[in-house]
């Protein structure tokens, strides 16, 4: 795989696309705490790991839109619920993606010597750690009526269960779900038992993390498809699917 810039990455935050007006990144990490477990006896650390954690840090622009649905408009309010955050790598088919589960803790503003107003923000998870996966969209897509996706090659089929994170920008109809579909050969796709989020009726945008059971089996291509009941005209989303590579994932 070749080397890449981070040019034309993209952050939504509870489902709201807020990449133009992100200026950078800071942390993006997680992992286990670090527990001390060495005795007396011995001439180096011991340490096993602890609760799972994550964090997305990034810098926004100040960016007031006077209708009330900007950047700014959303974060200032500092939210007291979760909000999902994901982050992409690039925005192609397959890329990869970071979500966290998390709390906004601050909205502080600096000014710079130069005049320029920017924002640091830092998103703590909260109840799962930082999660790398794939993009099962390329960026965001809009559908406007059901489809299926195009899949993408997880390389294996897997028994370790899976999690998915799903951004909605934007949605116009009566209702749509949507899914994740594996197959073992890219050509014939099911649906994955449990492995489809809350049916869509309005209220964009949203934001949802839907997780398996961690003996589910996927198998080696992947896809994310949308249906419908009652009809819809357009729907804004992205997906970000995690393949749980080892046995025993825990939250």
């Amino acid at each position: 795989m070749a080397k890449t810039s981070g040019l034309g990455d993209a952050l939504f935050i509870a489902g709201f696309n807020s990449s133009g007006d992100i200026q950078q990144l800071g942390r993006i990490g997680g992992g286990p705490a670090l527990l001390n477990f060495t005795a007396i006896d011995k001439a180096a650390y011991e340490r096993q790991g602890g609760l799972r954690d994550g964090a997305i840090e990034y810098t926004a622009f100040f960016n007031h839109v006077a209708a009330g649905v900007g950047t700014h408009e959303r974060l200032s309010v500092l939210p007291r619920t979760d909000q999902i955050v994901t982050y992409c790598q690039g925005t192609l088919l397959g890329n990869p993606a970071a979500s966290l589960v998390s709390k906004q803790i601050n909205y502080d503003p600096s000014r710079g010597d130069d005049g320029m107003f920017t924002f640091g923000v830092s998103a703590q998870a909260n109840g799962f750690g930082l999660e790398w996966g794939q993009q099962l969209t390329a960026g965001l897509r809009t559908d406007t009526a059901a489809t299926n996706g195009t899949g993408i090659d997880t390389l294996a089929s897997a028994a370790f269960g899976g999690q998915a994170y799903l951004q909605v920008a934007a949605f116009t109809g009566t209702d749509v779900t949507v899914k994740v579909q594996d197959s073992a050969d890219n050509v014939t796709f099911a649906d994955v038992a449990g492995f489809n989020f809350t049916q869509v009726t309005g209220g964009a945008p949203l934001a949802e993390r839907i997780a398996l059971g961690n003996t589910a089996t996927l198998r080696r291509y992947l896809r994310a498809a949308t249906v419908t009941t009652g009809g819809f005209t357009s729907l804004t989303f992205a997906v970000n699917v995690i393949k749980n590579e080892i046995a025993g994932v825990t939250f």
